[in-house]
């Protein structure tokens, strides 16, 4: 409890200086653009390879991409996670920096995980420690919007905001009052579009009412900056697999709701807007499971109950493609370290593991940093993910529900996203190769003139006007 209250003065700190002292900094900068206006779309799970695959039927986000520039790849960060990614995209620095370091981080004082996706827990102010474009946007006087877009619940620098939250609770509590009150006159909000999110017991409003809810906004409001996250390509990846029929239908949807939200921009804003077309991350197919905490319990690294992990030396988080392992006895650290790297050295299914040496290379930052940091992290080859069971007696088994998977090792093809931008200020058909999605926020603070510093990623100059 000492920690998590330290925590909070920290988080406080960081959103006076970030909301009240953030415009006296700013003082004296080019003046913001209030005539701009940036439009983001991410479409979740949107792999680069879907481009240029002819069975992926999205004729307008071809037609922004051959018309605006585009990325032939986007890579994504460590680790290929939704979280992490999306709070990347919009600050420009990596999961070490900005403190998502994944859909879920481990607890070091109560030894319990922690869970981030969904956002049940935090308000954006307790766990994204840099700010944001909205941050820097509203600070200038610019307006911001943002819907279903990760770690904003309660954002203050947000003007209307519709959370990515997994509750009919949440949702209505963190919702923006006066947006939901205007959609619902307007007939754009509706509780029945309020639905189960991949078959589970999750509750998500749906692609087709996030759209409307954020057409909403820009028809009515004008904001200068503006995110919206579709959600239904991943679910539907996750659970029949990426290039499958169903998986093209969603891809197929989606894009029809990218051509709704480019036609009410252009309607919208007849002169100085920019739409981006991006993702979080690629797909990988599911043929196995890799269980890590089998060999670890044979090691007498972990402790089993009731075939769960309880206990041990060690704890293990899945990520997917990752698994973050966390060392809980530090009087041996280094002797644990070793024989962890030992174990997966020459386990199927696991391409990477990273110690504590290569975390840095990775994004992340070293626990003694950050305690949510991992002290290893495990990457598993295209093909398999892992699984956090403790029952068996081999370390890889066939896979069971799931067919797709992300959070791999980012340098690894099918993990790499989607990047698109189309209009003011873009030069058209532009082909930018391989970019990091460290350098969007950069190139979104270019064309709103914000003064956004520190980031890790650049300026794409190529693809500006200016």
């Amino acid at each position: 409890m000492t920690r998590l209250r330290t925590s909070a003065r920290a988080t406080a700190a960081l959103f006076i200086v970030t909301v009240v002292l953030l415009p006296g900094l700013v003082r004296g900068a080019a003046a913001a653009d209030r005539g701009r206006a940036v439009v983001v779309i991410s479409v979740d799970g949107l792999a680069a390879f879907y481009f240029d695959d002819p069975r992926a039927e999205m004729p307008t986000i071809r037609a922004l991409g051959e018309e605006g520039a585009r990325a032939a790849r986007m890579k994504a960060c460590a680790p290929t996670v939704t979280w992490p990614n999306h709070t990347t995209l919009i600050t420009g620095v990596l999961a070490g920096k900005h403190g998502i370091v994944g859909n879920d981080y481990f607890d070091r004082t109560t030894r319990k995980p922690v869970i981030m996706i969904g956002d049940p827990n935090f308000d954006k102010e307790q766990i994204v420690r840099v700010p944001t474009l909205y941050d820097l946007a509203k600070a200038r006087g610019l307006s911001t919007a943002a819907i279903r877009w990760p770690a904003t619940r309660g954002a203050k620098a947000l003007d209307w905001t519709l959370p990515d939250v997994f509750s009919d609770e949440l949702l209505h509590q963190y919702t923006t009052p006066a947006l939901m009150e205007e959609c619902k006159k307007a007939g754009v909000w509706a509780e029945s579009d309020v639905v189960k999110y991949g078959g589970r017991e999750f509750r998500v409003a749906s692609d087709d009412m996030c759209t409307r809810v954020f057409n909403f906004i820009l028809r009515n409001h004008h904001p200068n900056l503006a995110l919206l996250h579709l959600t239904h390509v991943d679910s539907v990846e996750h659970s029949k697999g990426p290039r499958t029929p169903e998986a093209y239908a969603a891809i197929k949807a989606a894009d029809e709701q990218v051509r709704q939200v480019w036609e009410e921009a252009k309607r919208d804003y007849p002169n100085g807007l920019t739409v981006m077309i991006v993702s979080d991350h690629g797909f990988s197919p599911v043929e196995r499971l890799v269980l890590p905490n089998v060999p670890l319990r044979d090691a007498g690294l972990v402790e089993v109950k009731a075939g769960k992990a309880a206990g041990g030396a060690v704890y293990v988080l899945g990520q997917g493609g990752a698994a973050f392992i966390y060392v809980l006895d530090q009087s041996k650290r280094d002797a644990i370290i070793k024989r962890v790297e030992q174990i997966f050295s020459n386990t199927e299914g696991v391409a990477i593991v990273s110690g504590p040496e290569d975390l840095e290379q990775h994004g992340l930052a070293q626990p003694q940093v950050d305690p949510h940091s991992p002290d290893l992290v495990l990457f598993a080859r295209e093909g398999y993910c892992f699984d956090e069971g403790a029952t068996g007696s081999v370390p890889t088994v066939p896979r069971r529900e799931l067919r797709g998977m992300h959070g791999h090792d980012e340098n690894l093809p099918c993990m790499a996203a989607t990047f698109i931008a189309w209009g003011a200020g873009i030069k058209p058909r532009t082909q930018l190769g391989e970019i990091q999605n460290t350098d969007v926020a950069p190139t979104i603070a270019r064309l709103l003139k914000l003064p956004l510093t520190g980031a890790d990623g650049k300026v794409l100059s190529a693809a500006l006007t200016e």
